[in-house]
């Protein structure tokens, strides 16, 4: 397969991104070969800086360079040049089978969006993130900000995509999904929440578990948990603050290794006809080789026909 890499997404770009891909090379399968793009004369330079093959790699030529500071949509459509922008005309044309970034997420998914679109059916693409349980195994939460202001069909979708991803990525073979919330009963929650759980208690679609709260995120009750984007976001940076602080305070042990951020590399677009990797933007050389070992995964798992066929279904259904 053919991955693609934008190399200069991130804070530490375009040298932890080189880097990263030169460590991802020995993981990858004779067959697999990774898609540089970027500006060629740097590219080139750092490969050669940090002992690089250039014949490994295919590198694509991208001369303009869109910050993380730049307006997601202005920055896409007005950088036709860009390493976002060409990575995603490349996916389009199925010249690469996947593209991973860890540079301005609001142009990756407005890319993912506009270029490669979204699957029939789905109303509004979702990220999710991984979050480790006490017995070993590991729970997935989306959305986690791509969408702040939702509504409960959106959620009850969410809930579809999170279990196909729990089954076929995580191998957990019936999935319980759980819709966070701030008690168990029923009737809790704002209206969102009261409404979403409505539609998800008697669902055909999924696995519904009920209610989950704050603090069962990383107990074996659910294996995929539902939420809006703000309140994904918080929960996932107040993680990181943690994490962050355990660290600090030298409070670490092989579970609490688990919250690095850098061992999963990154967050999948689920819900778009190509599969895109969304990177950290403090992403370093490890965070991104796991990313795009992420997206060789999530492409070998075929995760997108999956999608496909079973929203397929849930539209016939209506």
């Amino acid at each position: 397969m053919n991955i693609g890499l934008d190399v200069m997404g991130g804070d530490f770009a375009p040298d932890v991104t080189i880097q990263g891909a030169i460590m991802a090379l020995g993981k990858l399968s004779s067959g697999d070969r990774i898609f540089l793009f970027g500006p060629e004369d740097i590219t080139h330079e750092k490969l050669r800086e940090r002992g690089g093959n250039i014949s490994d790699f295919t590198i694509i030529h991208c001369p303009e360079i869109i910050g993380m500071g730049d307006r997601p949509i202005k920055a896409f459509t007005q950088k036709p040049e860009s390493s976002i922008s060409m990575g995603f005309r490349y996916l389009k044309a199925r010249r690469i089978d996947s593209f991973a970034s860890a540079g301005n997420s609001g142009a990756t998914m407005v890319g993912a969006m506009y270029s490669v679109s979204n699957i029939k059916g789905v109303i509004r693409p979702s990220t999710l993130t991984n979050l480790p349980k006490e017995n070993g195994g590991m729970n997935v939460m989306l959305d986690i900000g791509t969408n702040p202001d939702i509504k409960p069909d959106i959620m009850y979708q969410f809930a579809i995509l999170g279990s196909i991803y729990a089954k076929h990525v995580l191998g957990i073979k019936r999935p319980r999904v759980g819709l966070l919330n701030i008690g168990e009963e029923e009737e809790k929650g704002n209206l969102l929440c009261q409404s979403a759980f409505r539609l998800m208690k008697d669902s055909e679609d999924f696995n519904f578990y009920g209610n989950v709260e704050g603090r069962d995120l990383f107990k074996d009750k659910a294996d995929v948990i539902v939420c809006d984007g703000f309140t994904g976001n918080i929960v996932l940076k107040q993680i990181e603050a943690m994490y962050r602080l355990l660290i600090k305070r030298k409070l670490v042990d092989e579970f609490i290794d688990k919250f690095n951020y850098e061992n999963y590399g990154g967050s999948p677009i689920l819900g778009v006809n190509g599969s895109v990797v969304i990177g950290h933007g403090i992403s370093s050389a490890k965070a991104i080789h796991n990313m795009i070992l992420l997206s060789r995964d999530i492409h070998e798992a075929n995760l997108t026909k999956k999608i496909k066929r079973i929203m397929n279904k849930y539209i016939q259904s209506k």
